[in-house]
């Protein structure tokens, strides 16, 4: 695997508006989905993804991106990194569904909580983007936070570290692969579509009453998940190959605060004490790590000036 060149300085305020946009949707996401509550979690899956595709085709005609979309399949080793980033999104996506259709969308706030530092540490090990000691002390303090659901929120630990590691690594695969932010989104629902229609067909076949052609409202509200699903998405690709993934990390708590609110004063989610205390050190390690961003970025910006 080559090491791409990491984004260059002042690049981050290219990239900073989508990023925006797809964490802001991603945050109040959960308040979609508990809304297809009764639907068994794999054909929301399935039909997330069926649905994505005709979205992303109709936008890349529209930009003219077929030939790009085409050309990805004719290169093998793209098309790997797709299809691994495929794999993780899916499960990244199933896992949330998960989360949400169980009542632990605290658990899953966690586990985006966590990305931010998990993306630090996968640019330095594969992005050659050095970890600073104040990050260090941040990572350093999630980690302790993780350690802590161990003791007392074990059960819903693995949402968290699934989330958290899924969406980490499906960004960085993301970023160092060659293609744009929407071909590339295609290619991987591409790639996913056949088991997807299988597993439609045969959710349509048992007729469990609950899903996709059970009700209009219920068929509309899960096509309109490929457009809930593609638009975020789509945002956070393009951000990703915008910005320095440090610089993407410090955006990437708006979507679990979010979530964290919706958890607690929406869906009335109890919090258990271990899972206050994670939350407390994951936050604090968040403004240590804001802290050194911005102290970075604004040097960065002097200089310039200078």
């Amino acid at each position: 695997m080559t090491t791409p060149t990491p984004s260059p300085q002042g690049s981050e305020q290219r990239g900073l508006p989508y990023a925006i946009a797809a964490y802001g949707i991603w945050g109040f996401v959960p308040i979609f989905f508990k809304l297809l509550e009764t639907v068994p979690p794999v054909e929301v899956l399935t039909q997330r993804i069926i649905w994505s595709l005709p979205f992303c085709f109709a936008i890349m005609i529209f930009r003219r991106q077929i030939g790009e979309y085409m050309a990805a399949f004719r290169d093998w080793r793209l098309l790997r990194l797709l299809l691994a980033s495929a794999v993780l999104i899916g499960i990244n996506w199933l896992v949330y569904i998960y989360a949400i259709f169980t009542e632990h969308v605290l658990a899953a706030s966690l586990g985006y909580y966590l990305n931010p530092l998990i993306n630090v540490l996968l640019g330095m090990i594969f992005l050659g983007e050095r970890l600073s000691r104040l990050q260090g002390v941040a990572v350093a303090m999630a980690a302790l936070g993780v350690a802590m659901l161990l003791a007392g929120a074990l059960n819903t630990l693995w949402i968290s570290v699934t989330l958290a590691l899924s969406f980490g690594t499906y960004g960085l695969l993301r970023k160092i692969a060659p293609v744009g932010s929407l071909p590339g989104l295609a290619v991987e629902t591409t790639l996913l579509l056949p088991i997807s229609l299988a597993a439609a067909a045969y959710y349509l076949v048992a007729d469990s009453g609950t899903g996709f052609g059970s009700s209009t409202g219920i068929s509309l509200l899960l096509a309109a998940a490929g457009v809930v699903t593609a638009v975020p998405l789509l945002l956070f690709a393009t951000a990703a190959r915008r910005m320095s993934y440090a610089a993407l990390g410090f955006i990437q708590y708006l979507a679990p605060t979010i979530q964290f609110f919706v958890g607690i004063f929406l869906f009335r989610e109890p919090l258990k004490p271990a899972q206050l205390i994670c939350f407390l050190l994951i936050w604090a390690s968040i403004a240590v790590f804001s802290f050194d961003l911005w102290r970075k970025m604004r040097a960065s910006r002097m200089i310039e000036i200078a």
